[in-house]
């Protein structure tokens, strides 16, 4: 059966647990694990969604239904109002956030090619996220944010010399 969601329903899914500053409601319009991936955010005010980030993998765009989020993005912050649509390329040339400077909730759709595996650089704090769908040696889906700093190839690694 075709699954039907509506972005003005208040039906959410909140993967995320509830963090001062960084408050919203989010509700996924297509399912994880498909090669499309599509969400509605509301954004509560004076919120901020997610640290400002740019992807190695996947392309985003946001399409805003209610209210007037401003956008950061490496050309500067601007405001916009329901009905701007904003692509987000692959690279550093994408790095975008998400702010609610008002007094009123925002409601947007954001769009992503979900590519797996997939890179995040974090610019203002120097973190990188990495994830795949696929298991880790560890069992479960890869997900790990670390920081971007040199460590050296072979440190905590032993050689394994055939006896």
């Amino acid at each position: 059966m075709t699954n039907v969601a509506n972005v003005f329903a208040d039906d959410w899914d909140d993967p995320f647990p509830p963090t001062d500053g960084w408050r919203s409601h989010i509700k996924r319009l297509v399912p994880p694990g498909h090669d499309l991936g599509m969400s509605v955010w509301e954004l509560q005010a004076g919120q901020t969604q997610v640290p400002y980030h740019f992807h190695h993998g996947a392309d985003e765009l946001i399409l805003v239904l209610r209210g007037r989020p401003t956008l950061r993005t490496p050309d500067g912050e601007r405001e916009l109002e329901a009905g701007d649509v904003v692509h987000f390329p692959k690279g550093p040339t994408g790095a975008h956030q998400v702010v609610n400077r008002t007094t009123e909730p925002v409601r947007y759709v954001l769009v992503s090619s979900n590519s797996s595996p997939e890179i995040v650089e974090y610019p203002d704090s120097g973190k990188i996220a990495v994830g795949s769908r696929l298991e880790s040696q560890r069992g479960k889906r890869l997900w790990s944010v670390l920081r971007l700093e040199d460590v050296d190839y072979f440190e905590g690694e032993k050689p394994r010399a055939e006896t």
